[in-house]
């Protein structure tokens, strides 16, 4: 995984990009109706109910605006909210506030719905030791608030991106002549290199998962869309020698199944790909 310093780079890289895209050379709705000496403030009022993810976030976000806002909160991240809810105020000027108003919203309403939905395949997990990790399928330019979002609702991250892990997948192993020279020559590679990397390698079928356990190495196996009888048979091939990861269209009505089979790790694109945004609004008071 990516270090605390590089993920920060990431979250400041997003903020610094958003407030380009939609503030350009100005807000002029607001420079054209409200004096530059005006201040307010305003509420982060919550429409829905779920987990509130994006608090943090948008405290940087302020502070990217305007250094002298001032955030008062009253909620934080991680924790339930209902409609009504009051998650923080924010008290300035007014030209700072409306600027931000807008990245605070995005941010915070697709944080939090991913958030909601993390923790709620968390819940389907409970009593098991199966923990529930995101995908790399993210919004482009999104993906550290959307990862940050799926840890704040209790899940856990896989690989950041294609740099701080090796994933074989099939078309890798396709591409590389069988899932044994893929290996190999991932080995190799990291020697040559000399890199670091922690090595995962999908299965599409128990043949695979046999040739896989014959190489030393391999950190995670990939049970990919294997039924629940196959998937239960690969845990007990596998046993110690690796950690084991089920992926390939589980749901919330198949992933307690799939966990009770005993892989350590379901990984889900659905936590940030097929989410409905938390209805949130920052309002004047």
């Amino acid at each position: 995984m990516i270090s605390e310093e590089q993920f920060q780079k990431e979250i400041d890289q997003i903020i610094s990009n958003a407030i380009r895209e939609d503030v350009g050379d100005g807000d002029h709705s607001s420079l054209a109706c409200i004096p530059e000496t005006a201040t307010g403030k305003a509420k982060l009022l919550v429409k829905d109910n779920g987990i509130i993810a994006g608090v943090d976030f948008a405290k940087q976000v302020f502070a990217y605006v305007d250094k002298n806002l001032q955030v008062e909160t009253l909620i934080n991240d991680g924790e339930t909210v209902k409609h009504g809810d009051i998650v923080f105020y924010v008290a300035g000027s007014s030209q700072s506030i409306l600027k931000a108003e807008r990245l605070v919203l995005n941010a915070m309403q697709r944080m939090s719905a991913i958030a909601t939905k993390t923790n709620f395949f968390v819940k389907l997990l409970e009593g098991t030791n199966t923990k529930i990790l995101d995908t790399r399928k993210t919004t482009p330019g999104l993906r550290a608030a959307e990862k940050w979002a799926v840890k704040i609702g209790g899940g856990e991250n896989h690989r950041f991106a294609l740099y701080d892990m090796i994933m074989l997948k099939d078309n890798h192993i396709d591409f590389a002549g069988g899932v044994t020279k893929a290996i190999e020559k991932t080995k190799e590679y990291l020697k040559a290199t000399n890199r670091d990397l922690k090595i995962i390698v999908e299965a599409r079928n128990l043949d695979e998962i046999k040739e896989i356990l014959k190489t030393d190495g391999v950190y995670r196996i990939l049970i990919d869309n294997f039924n629940y009888k196959d998937t239960r048979t690969a845990v007990a091939l596998i046993g110690d020698k690796c950690l084991t990861e089920s992926s390939g269209g589980i749901n919330e009505d198949t992933i307690r199944e799939y966990a009770e089979c005993g892989v350590n790790y379901i990984s889900s694109g659905a936590l940030t790909h097929s989410v409905y945004n938390m209805d949130l609004s920052l309002k004047a008071v």
